[in-house]
C-alpha cells in the first residue's frame, strides 16, 4: 500500500465534475477520482473545519466508531472495477480488526475527520496514477498532457451545493 494525502479538490474542466487528487506522499503520481457534489462538499467542510451545529454524517460515523471503542486504522483504495473505485475501512477494536466496504468520496472525507492514513494499493497506483504538474500555491495544475483543472476550489462546490439543496423539492425525487 502507498500512502496518500489529499492534495485537492478541484472540478474538471471538461466534464465540470468534483475530482479528488490523492498524491503520494514518497513519490509523484496522483490519482484522480470523480466524485460527486455532495461528497465533494463533505469533503471540502471537513477541509475548511466546519463545524455543523449538530454531526454531520462523517462526524457522525466517527462518532460510533469512537463509542464502539475502536478507531479507524486506515482508508485504502484498493481497486477499480467497471470504472468504479473501492475502499475499504479498516476499522480496529477489541483486539479485532474490521474491514468495511466504502465509498472512496466516504472513505477520504471520513480519514480527514478523524486523522487515519489515507492508503491506495501499490497495483491501482501503478495503472491508474498520473504524474501532474500541481503547483504549491494552488494557482493551477496540469495534468500531463498539460490540460488545465478548473480552479473552481471546494468552496465554489459547496456554494453549488448549497444552491441545488436550496431548489430541490421531495417529488423532484419520484417514488
Amino acid at each position: 500500500m502507498i500512502e496518500v494525502v489529499l492534495r485537492a479538490v478541484r472540478v474538471d474542466v471538461g466534464s465540470s465534475t468534483p475530482l479528488l487528487l490523492l498524491e503520494e506522499v514518497q513519490g509523484d503520481r496522483v490519482l484522480p477520482i470523480y466524485i460527486g457534489a455532495p461528497e465533494a462538499a463533505a469533503i471540502a467542510y471537513a477541509l475548511q473545519g466546519v463545524s455543523a451545529p449538530r454531526p454531520m454524517t462523517h462526524d457522525l460515523l466517527g462518532n460510533v466508531i469512537t463509542s464502539l471503542h475502536a478507531r479507524l486504522f486506515s482508508v485504502e483504495i484498493t481497486e477499480l472495477v467497471d470504472n468504479t473505485f473501492f475502499a475499504t475501512l479498516r476499522l480496529l477494536g477489541d483486539q479485532n480488526e474490521i474491514l468495511v466496504s466504502a465509498r472512496p468520496s466516504d472513505a477520504v472525507a471520513l480519514a480527514l475527520r478523524v486523522g487515519a492514513p489515507i492508503l491506495v494499493a501499490d497495483e491501482l497506483m501503478a495503472r491508474e496514477g498520473k504524474i501532474l504538474q500541481l503547483t504549491d500555491d494552488d494557482e493551477e495544475s496540469v495534468d500531463e498532457n498539460g490540460e488545465p483543472f478548473d480552479e473552481g476550489a471546494a468552496a465554489d462546490i459547496v456554494a453549488q451545493f448549497g444552491e441545488f439543496l436550496d431548489q430541490v423539492k421531495p417529488e423532484d425525487f419520484g417514488q
